[in-house]
């Protein structure tokens, strides 16, 4: 006579409910991954403007125009900090203390982005010397006590004493 071998079925169940144990332990930490990649473009956005503004205030700061407010540019100045692309007098980019002004045509020709246009990844909404970015995508902003936002503030410099703020919210990715 030939003894069958095979799993009992108290073995099966105990492995079942090890594979549960491992899934539930595990699972939350995927879940979460498109939050965390919104977050982690939003850092990458910051970097992009944080060594773009470095570059050019180290131009400005080259040419003597650091301690210049936007305001006290004339209209024959051309390009980005002084790079001598002409870019026209309606595109005119100026810095604002040697630092990017919070506008979007500053931003685009800086970075070498295309913020604001119809095939970007990026919401551009421009404010006075502020300058937000969200993702396309990302869950509208919640105010009031459940706050909740995903965004990028950029503060341009105020005076020549101050660089700009870059303020990232992350809760609500």
């Amino acid at each position: 006579m030939q003894k069958q071998s095979g799993f009992t079925l108290i073995e099966l169940v105990v492995v079942i409910i090890i594979l549960g144990i491992l899934a539930v332990t595990a699972a939350p930490k995927f879940i979460n991954l498109q939050s965390d990649a919104r977050a982690s473009a939003l850092q990458g956005v910051k970097g992009a403007i944080q060594g773009a503004n470095g570059l050019v205030f180290a131009k400005a700061a080259i040419n003597g125009d650091e301690k210049k407010a936007s305001s006290t540019w004339t209209a024959a100045s051309t390009g980005v900090a002084g790079t001598g692309v002409d870019i026209g007098a309606e595109n005119l980019a100026k810095t604002n203390f040697g630092y990017l002004q919070a506008t979007l045509i500053e931003f685009n020709n800086a970075i070498d982005a295309n913020f604001g246009t119809a095939d970007t990844d990026w919401i551009v909404v421009e404010g006075t010397n502020i300058i937000t970015i969200t993702q396309n995508g990302a869950p509208a902003e919640v105010t009031g006590a459940d706050a909740a936002a995903c965004k990028l503030v950029y503060t341009q410099a105020a005076d020549a004493n101050t660089v700009p703020t870059y303020v990232i919210t992350d809760n609500g990715c």
